[in-house]
């Protein structure tokens, strides 16, 4: 039985909204009334563009891996995560603020589970930035692949190795059709001659904005980066995504979306593990280890073909609890090293929050 501080069910909420909530693997995002969108801009004085649609995201305790929802014996999401997963993202957030780097959406965390953000056109990019030689880069390059990313990678490099310079290996965000080389499948890899030649495609307005959002990429591992080695660890490999949305100056603006440096978009390494050769991960990339132990058909959870097999296999299997036990310590030790405090235990969230979002935002119907 999940116990009362876990919340798996976030797409139900009597939030008042101007279409239907999408409900991701992780997050809902309740889309706003342009009314009250621009209502909030006025009471809570956020800096945007007038006419700028907001949301409310809530993030949930769900488990994804392998493009598949989890539970265990005993949960049917992780206790303790979503809220180490906001935590952390907004603490990357507002770093990215102190350094002037480019803007982002969000606005205000009134509750560890929500997030009042700006709505914006996504980019059909996943922007996968990798420092190491590990994942699915190594099987890559373990097969004999050489151009990885637009990319020569030279031959005698060895697992776990720290690569010369970061790597940018863009894969689409969704279905992305009639580009030749690209896959017509989520998740499939990208060149960055492809990315230029067919921009937008992609969402893009331009080549120039790609550039931009390639150093958006750059400046944002490297903030997060630099402040993890402080504290002795090390920033693998991380995920971005970008979105467009109305500026301030008029016009429009590339912006960071979801969320950044997390434990679930994000592999991170002690410094101490690495350099004895035994990395250990700090990260989902555990939970995702520890199944491919678990099950007996490896290839059903890396193989695109099998999505159908593997999600009715998610479905009808619960997993050991102590793998959701262990994911739990590590979120809340990873929040609290980042945080420099430890997060506290959410009674009730559902209840709570929409106490806020009513009694603060005027949003519950």
């Amino acid at each position: 039985m999940n116990s009362p501080s876990v919340l798996t069910v976030s797409d139900d909420l009597p939030i008042t909204v101007a279409r239907p909530v999408h409900s991701g693997k992780v997050r809902s995002v309740y889309f706003l009334r342009p009314e009250d969108s621009q209502r909030l801009i006025q009471e809570r004085g956020y800096e945007l563009a007038p006419h700028s649609d907001l949301a409310v995201m809530v993030i949930s305790d769900r488990l994804s891996a392998f493009d598949c929802l989890w539970c265990s014996e005993s949960f049917s999401g992780v206790p303790g995560k979503g809220a180490a997963l906001n935590a952390i993202a907004a603490h990357w957030f507002a770093a990215f603020n102190d350094r002037s780097l480019v803007s982002h959406h969000l606005l205000e965390m009134p509750h560890p589970m929500v997030w009042i953000v700006r709505q914006a056109r996504p980019l059909m990019i996943e922007a996968i930035a990798r420092r190491y030689i590990t994942g699915s880069l190594w099987r890559a390059y373990a097969r004999g692949e050489r151009h990885i990313g637009g990319v020569a990678l030279p031959d005698g490099l060895k697992q776990f190795q720290r690569l010369e310079s970061l790597l940018f290996t863009p894969s689409t965000k969704g279905i992305i059709r009639g580009i030749p080389g690209v896959p017509d499948t989520d998740d499939a890899p990208v060149s960055p001659d492809a990315l230029k030649s067919h921009y937008g495609a992609f969402g893009l307005q331009s080549e120039a904005q790609l550039d931009e959002c390639v150093d958006a990429l750059r400046s944002g591992f490297a903030t997060i980066e630099n402040e993890l080695s402080k504290q002795g660890e090390l920033l693998v490999d991380t995920k971005f995504e970008f979105g467009i949305a109305p500026s301030v100056a008029g016009g429009s603006e590339l912006i960071y979306m979801d969320e950044v440096g997390t434990p679930d978009s994000s592999r991170i390494w002690r410094r101490q593990d690495w350099e004895r050769g035994e990395p250990k991960e700090h990260s989902k990339e555990q939970f995702r280890e520890s199944l491919m132990s678990w099950v007996s058909d490896k290839d059903m959870l890396l193989d695109p073909a099998r999505m159908s097999e593997r999600s009715a296999y998610a479905r009808d299997n619960a997993v050991p609890d102590e793998f959701f036990d262990a994911l739990s310590e590590t979120y809340a030790a990873q929040a609290e090293r980042i945080l420099g405090k430890p997060l506290s235990t959410i009674e009730k969230p559902r209840e709570a929050l929409l106490d806020i979002l009513n009694e603060q935002f005027g949003l519950v119907a």
